[in-house]
């Protein structure tokens, strides 16, 4: 037994107990009101009188739609009307301006059926609970969701700035507008923050304005661009210089002053008036990029500390996106910049073939990639064209396009065959992938360690035999298109990319008439149409030359056209009408042939009065040409490599002249001994040979070929000839 219980005390008299009843129902803080059968008002209490904004005595006997007609109080009636038929409880959840104080409130509306003993329906009940605060934290929460999968879904700090504007505007405030700092988006891409009292130039990114639509502005978002200042002392520039969010009423002298005249705010928006703002700066990684400001009209509920919280949450958000893209935009300068210093300036002009050549960088999302080209003159007058592709995007694949492409112009020098030439060059292609394994394991490398693959298409054209020889490291093939404008993929032999390492490559030779087109591309040009091609090799062979790339490419070639800058343009207009999701390189070339009477070649016996009569044919064919001013150093020139080739080579010997921009001396013989160049002492009677010829010449080397090898020596000639 518990004997620290209170005793039982007496309960009230009956005439307290309703006193007590009708005492509570009146001074409860949530509006109460009673109706009858007829859904008209018995009573109310005093939080429900006050809501409504009108006296006890208008209220009683009044349906709710003759009271306050429109929305929502004639859906509260009707549903009114619905519980006293049914007998079943209702829910109504509505969002609106309550007569009674004028403001907008989030209401959860109870009706309830009043039943007798008997279970009959008498009348109803309705509570109105204010769930203001659960429904707007639902709301902030709900804007965060969705600002949060809205902003920052591209690289770009001009979009990113706009779905800041756009994901906020209307739900959070009536105005939005997000200036960067021009720092944040310079050239150097450094952003800063403005010094206590110092003007601040901002450029305005994005603005959007919720207006109604009978509104004489467009209800359309508007954009400005360009910079503008502001004072000092306004609202942006003290939120910037001190990097904290800032929340002022519109009736602040500094807000008036500013909103008055600010060129940033639209005159309409300036019109209708700034009832409150929020300046919250941009800030990320210890860099504010600049701001945004929410300003909503005095007609609507001004800003509180929640808004200002829920403001900073979703900027903070952008501000990461925003520097993020700021520094990708720097990183792509850069990748850029080093890109493009790493392709040829100019092209070089060549009697061989007349080229053009065009670069695409990829889209901003995807990056920049390792395309690149190049046209390489070698010995004999022939050329050499080269396409190739580095696996990856940004600096690491522009380096290695640029190693790349110097490693082949060093290849190039030695006068490698296209398959020997693409075998260095997997070499090294599968050295900087060991070099690269080798930093990561040290943690030296970035996310790109192990991506070294690449492609590489490596093509010569001899304008004297008119022939092509080239070879494929897993790169589309080229197309020719010959001067009757049949257009055909070249069936290369299939070859392994670059890195794979061990494989073989193989060498293609095709006769190519003179005037005929030849095109060397990168697979971004075709895969953009739809070739079906993961790989660009499948573009021209097999099932993959029915692919829209593969076809389309083909019949735009194939058209009549006068320049080749023209056909340049228009490949890319057809297969690439919009920017492309992947690099670009496209190479064209149309090739030239060396006229019969440029070109002179001798069969020389190994007997050394072959060298008497090499001297003499020499000196009648350059007197034919009309270059007798180099017949003695061309004479020396021939009289070396001709005896070296007697006295330490192998029949047949071959002497050929070649008049092209320079006039170009060959020796070939049967063996694939390579000549040095050495310093002969005071009392040798040979080894000053190849040491004159590299005097007397401007350039001099040696290639090999199946045959054996051939020497050859280049001299400069005057303008006038």
């Amino acid at each position: 037994m518990d004997t620290n219980a209170a005793p039982d005390a007496p309960g009230p008299p009956p005439e307290d107990a309703a006193d007590l009843g009708r005492w509570a129902l009146a001074q409860f803080p949530i509006g109460i009101a009673v109706y009858d059968r007829d859904n008209r008002l018995v009573t109310a209490n005093d939080e429900m009188v006050r809501l409504s904004g009108l006296s006890r005595d208008g209220l009683t006997g009044r349906r709710l739609d003759e009271l306050l007609p429109g929305p929502p109080f004639e859906e509260f009636a009707r549903i009114g009307d619905e519980v006293l038929r049914t007998g079943r409880a209702v829910r109504a959840d509505n969002y609106f301006v309550s007569p009674g104080d004028g403001r907008e409130r989030a209401w959860a509306s109870f009706f309830t059926p009043i039943k007798d003993a008997d279970g009959r329906t008498r009348g109803l009940s309705l509570a109105a609970l204010d769930v203001t605060a659960e429904y707007r934290a639902r709301q902030r929460l709900a804007l965060v969701n969705d600002a949060g999968a809205r902003i920052g879904t591209t690289l770009d700090m001009d979009r990113t700035a706009a779905e800041l504007a756009e994901s906020t505007v209307g739900r959070f405030a009536d105005f939005v507008a997000v200036d960067l700092l021009p720092d944040g988006i310079g050239s150097d891409g450094e952003a800063g923050r403005p010094g206590p009292g110092e003007p601040v130039e901002l450029r305005r990114t994005a603005r959007r304005w919720s207006v109604p639509e009978d509104s004489a502005d467009p209800a359309a978002p508007v954009s400005s661009d360009g910079t503008y200042r502001c004072p000092p002392h306004s609202p942006p520039a003290l939120a910037l210089a001190s990097g904290k969010p800032a929340r002022h009423r519109g009736d602040e002298p500094a807000v008036r002053s500013w909103a008055g005249d600010s060129p940033t705010l639209p005159p309409a928006v300036r019109a209708r008036g700034v009832g409150s703002l929020l300046v919250v700066p941009l800030a990320a990684h210890d860099t504010v990029s600049g701001l945004a400001l929410f300003v909503r009209h005095p007609d609507s509920e001004p800003f509180d500390d929640h808004d200002l919280l829920l403001a900073e949450e979703i900027t903070a958000r952008a501000a990461v996106c925003v520097e993020n893209a700021r520094r990708y935009a720097r990183e792509r300068a850069v990748a850029l910049t080093l890109q493009r210093s790493l392709l040829p300036a100019r092209l070089p002009g060549h009697a061989a073939v007349e080229v053009t050549s065009r670069y695409l960088p990829a889209t901003a999302q995807a990056g920049l990639g390792g395309d690149w080209y190049d046209v390489i003159p070698l010995s004999g007058a022939r050329v050499a064209l080269v396409v190739g592709d580095v696996v990856g995007h940004g600096l690491q694949a522009s380096a290695t396009m640029g190693r790349l492409r110097a490693a082949v112009r060093t290849l190039a020098d030695i006068d490698l065959p296209p398959d020997e030439l693409l075998t260095h060059l997997d070499d090294l292609v599968v050295q900087l992938a060991q070099d690269r394994a080798a930093q990561a394991r040290d943690g030296d490398a970035g996310d790109e360690a192990g991506e070294t693959d690449a492609s590489c298409l490596y093509a010569v054209y001899d304008p004297v035999s008119r022939r092509l020889v080239a070879a494929s490291a897993d790169h589309p093939p080229p197309v020719l298109v010959t001067p009757d404008g049949t257009a055909r993929f070249l069936e290369l032999p299939p070859g392994p990319a670059l890195g794979v390492g061990g494989l073989p490559f193989e060498s293609l030779e095709v006769e190519v008439p003179e005037g005929s087109l030849l095109a060397l591309y990168t697979d971004g040009l075709v895969e953009g149409r739809g070739s079906g091609s993961a790989s660009g090799r499948d573009a021209g062979s097999g099932a993959g030359s029915d692919g829209d790339g593969g076809r389309l490419l083909r019949r735009t070639l194939a058209r009549p056209a006068a320049e080749l800058e023209r056909v340049c343009d228009d490949v890319l207009a057809a297969l690439l009408p919009e920017r492309p999701a992947d690099d670009v390189a496209l190479l064209l070339a149309r090739t030239r042939a060396l006229a019969a009477d440029r070109v002179s070649t001798w069969e020389l016996t190994d007997h050394p009065a072959s060298v008497a009569d090499a001297r003499k044919r020499v000196a009648g064919q350059l007197a034919a040409w009309g270059l007798e001013e180099l017949a003695f150093t061309t004479e020396l020139v021939v009289s070396e490599l001709v005896t070296n080739a007697i006295r330490h080579a192998a029949p047949p010997i071959r002497l050929r002249l070649i008049r092209d921009g320079a006039l170009i001396c060959e020796v070939s013989d049967a063996s694939s001994t390579s000549p040095r160049m050495r310093r002969a002492r005071a009392f040798d009677e040979g080894g000053r040979g190849l040491l004159l010829v590299a005097q007397l010449c401007r350039r001099w080397g040696t290639r090999f070929t199946a045959a054996g090898k051939t020497i050859w020596a280049e001299q400069p000639l005057s303008p006038a000839a």
